[in-house]
């Protein structure tokens, strides 16, 4: 069985995080493993309180992990400063793990921060040129790239920018914008577009945690970037169409939906189902 780690932020409410990175590896078909960086105290309406993890404990958790499993993708979600950056930095420095998809966490759902906004610095020289893949949504895209994006090209224009900061591969999310949920992905030779239909639901807490956390199951499982970002598409959107009408904000997505309904299935037979990437 292939293994993926999280090294995220908690949440007790179960819709994103650590929590929903655990769910997507299971939906999967992955053993899931994690590190908390940050405990954060949140539901579907609103952020009540952070605390973070002390950086040695950051990486003694790492330390536990790759000193005795083979770890064969890393999602990293939501690192809140640059303390905590740091410490998984010099520990990705140190197992060089392979498959390390990055989303940039810099805000709930609710819109509450959980990235202190000077860590952003620090996020682009340590942790942006680790990243095989990085999958920030529109307005990271826009801090990180300091472009403002309000159509497709300007989607391509930061994403080319975002690359030359060192990452391997870059996907930034449509799912602020309007019309189509449109995602593009770059990987420094041509541009990928994926491209579904927008459903209408406010329940879409954790779909970042949830995408990227797919990616990084998907490229455990053997699949090129390409593959890996039209499979997690497909599977993130099907979450979304199902969502649950859980608590009184943003609800869950619903991570288990196909499962139940279809039982595991290996990766390459998903491919059979209707193409979503267009290339330019």
């Amino acid at each position: 069985m292939k293994k993926v780690l999280s090294i995220a932020g908690s949440d007790c409410s179960g819709g994103a995080g650590i929590q929903a990175d655990l769910k997507t590896f299971s939906a999967h078909g992955v053993f899931g493993m994690s590190v908390i960086v940050s405990v954060v105290a949140e539901n579907t309406s609103r952020v009540i309180g952070i605390q973070d993890v002390t950086p040695d404990m950051i990486q003694k958790q790492i330390d536990a992990v790759f000193e005795d499993i083979e770890v064969d993708a890393v999602k990293i979600g939501m690192l809140s400063t640059s303390s905590c950056m740091e410490a998984v930095a010099e520990k990705l420095r140190q197992y060089e793990p392979k498959n390390i998809v990055v989303d940039p966490v810099m805000y709930a759902k609710n819109g509450c921060p959980l990235m202190n906004p000077d860590a952003v610095d620090t996020l682009i020289k340590v942790i942006i040129p680790r990243s095989d893949v990085l999958t920030p949504n529109i307005p990271e895209a826009e801090k990180i790239s300091r472009i403002e994006i309000r159509n497709a090209g300007d989607m391509e224009t930061a994403a080319k920018r975002i690359y030359e900061m060192g990452c391997k591969n870059i996907i930034i999310k449509g799912g602020h914008a309007t019309g189509s949920a449109t995602d593009v992905l770059y990987d420094g030779g041509r541009f990928y577009h994926y491209e579904t239909r927008r459903i209408n639901t406010k329940n879409t807490h954790g779909t970042g945690c949830t995408f990227s956390s797919a990616i990084a199951s998907n490229l455990a499982l053997g699949l090129s970037v390409p593959e890996a970002t039209q499979s997690a598409k497909r599977y993130v959107t099907t979450a979304i169409e199902h969502s649950l009408a859980i608590g009184k904000g943003n609800g869950p997505t619903h991570h288990f939906y196909d499962l139940y309904r279809n039982g595991l299935q290996h990766p390459e037979n998903k491919y059979q189902a209707e193409e979503l990437v267009k290339f330019t």
